[in-house]
């Protein structure tokens, strides 16, 4: 299929999608955005006009049900991620869906359990975007051994987007919009499961210190702590909260009995050092270990049987929503909760 023109359509355009996907759709050569469809027909119409494109929808089944489009491109919130992504799956299209993957683990897994039914179809989480400047230079690292025995993993997403609360409830913070996972809890996971083990206990807590807004109450926590017990005995530490002034930010913390690695990702800065270093260093990254934004070219790339889905699959995107139910969960019935999860 590699000469072949894939027709794409987009359901929700929204601010990634136009930051992100339709200039990233378009640099590819043989890629057409062929239809959109948005919220209304009103600002169906002016995202077709922004991006001339030449269809515009009533509705996503319409767009779903359209023989002339090869893949569907899903920028909508996550409460319909489920539903238009089997769909699409079943008219056989292709899909690419805005992260979050899902609102539940159930949702996620049904998702899955779709693409599984359609080996033959692409499908595609849009993937964390922490780290791809160090991703696979540090995967080197863990895998040679830089850690040593891996101790303890920090994960740090800490700042002060919800402290103001005469803000308007923004869609993060209502559940039925946004499901079970909290602040950026789900793409710092992700992050982290790139390169630590996976954890197999979660204990947590969470408040929410701002839970009136002008337009309605706040429905998911603004601050969380979690613990965890990853496999191979290492422990995790998390610490999310949109309420904290003057927070440190989005870090990930790697730690081992020989080595630390330490990752400022809104700084996109690389710390390391091991057993008698005097202090950490910012180590040279090669060239070729480099990465950046490749999310549409990947898509199109598996598509065309050219390459296979590394940034972020299905099964990938069930565990890191796995473990967001896990928390709450574990904060609903203070206990323990243990991973995978059970029915």
């Amino acid at each position: 299929m590699s000469t072949d023109t894939i027709r794409i359509g987009i359901v929700g355009a929204g601010a990634n999608t136009r930051l992100r996907h339709v200039p990233g759709f378009r640099a590819i050569e043989g890629v057409e955005l062929v239809g959109v469809v948005n919220r209304s027909p009103e600002s169906s119409a002016r995202a077709a006009e922004e991006f001339g494109i030449p269809r515009v929808y009533e509705n996503w089944q319409e767009l779903v049900a359209d023989d002339g489009l090869d893949a569907v491109m899903i920028g909508t919130w996550p409460n319909v991620h489920c539903e238009i992504t089997c769909a699409a799956l079943e008219a056989g299209k292709h899909v690419m869906v805005e992260a979050r993957m899902a609102r539940t683990a159930a949702e996620a897994q049904q998702m899955l359990a779709a693409s599984r039914a359609r080996p033959d179809l692409v499908t595609q989480i849009v993937p964390s975007p922490f780290a791809f400047f160090c991703l696979d230079h540090v995967r080197g690292l863990v895998d040679d051994g830089f850690l040593g025995e891996f101790r303890e993993l920090v994960v740090i997403g800490a700042n002060d987007q919800f402290h103001d609360v005469t803000t308007p409830l923004h869609w993060r913070q209502d559940r039925e919009i946004s499901g079970l996972n909290v602040l950026a809890m789900g793409i710092l996971h992700e992050a982290a499961l790139r390169w630590a083990p996976e954890p197999r206990r979660v204990f947590a807590q969470v408040a929410t210190f701002g839970p009136e807004r002008p337009d309605g109450p706040a429905t998911i926590p603004d601050s969380v702590q979690v613990v965890t017990e990853l496999e191979g005995g290492g422990r995790g530490l998390y610490h999310l909260s949109g309420i904290a002034l003057h927070g440190p930010g989005f870090h990930l913390h790697l730690y081992g009995s020989d080595g630390t690695i330490r990752v400022d990702l809104g700084a996109e800065q690389l710390m390391i050092g091991r057993s008698g270093d005097q202090s950490l260093h910012e180590p040279e990254i090669p060239q070729e270990q480099r990465g950046g934004w490749r999310v549409e070219e990947e898509f199109i790339g598996a598509i065309r049987g050219e390459e296979s889905i590394r940034l972020t699959d299905f099964e990938t995107g069930v565990k890191y929503m796995e473990f967001t139910e896990a928390v709450a969960r574990s904060a609903e019935t203070g206990q323990p909760v243990d991973l995978p999860l059970g029915g």
